[in-house]
C-alpha cells in the first residue's frame, strides 16, 4: 500500500519487499517493516519482529538477521534498527492484517530519533 511507503534518503521503500527479505530468515515468525522519523534520510527502516518460539531476542540476532538481507535487497533498503516484540503486542485487524500505522504511532517518534 502506497501509505505504508518509506523515502529513506529520496529512495522510495516498500514494506513489503524489505518483509520478504527479512521475513526468510528462519528465526523470523511475523515482520513489519516501518519508516521511522531519521535527521540525516528523513525515514529509517525498522524492522518490528515476532521470532520463533526457539529464538531469543538481542542484538546478536538483530545483525544475523541485518545480514542475511545482504545481497536480497539494496543497501539502503535494508533494516537500520529492528525491534523484537511478542506476538500479542503486535497490533492486527480483526481478519490478521498488520496495523503498520499503529506501529509508526509507537516506535516513529520523533522525540526517539538519534
Amino acid at each position: 500500500r502506497k501509505a505504508n511507503m518509506i523515502i529513506t534518503g529520496g529512495e522510495n521503500v516498500f514494506p513489503s519487499e524489505v518483509e520478504n527479505a527479512v521475513g526468510a530468515h528462519p528465526s523470523v515468525k511475523d515482520v513489519a517493516v516501518i519508516g521511522v522519523p531519521d535527521e540525516k534520510w528523513g525515514e529509517a527502516i525498522k524492522a518490528v519482529i515476532i521470532l520463533n518460539d526457539t529464538y531469543e531476542p538481542g542484538d546478536d540476532l538483530a545483525r544475523d538477521i541485518v545480514a542475511f538481507t545482504k545481497g536480497k535487497i539494496a543497501g539502503f533498503k535494508r533494516p537500520k534498527s529492528i525491534d523484537f516484540i511478542k506476538e500479542e503486542e503486535m497490533p492486527r485487524t480483526g481478519t490478521g492484517k498488520i496495523l503498520h500505522r499503529i506501529l509508526r504511532e509507537r516506535f516513529g517518534t520523533w522525540s526517539d530519533a538519534q
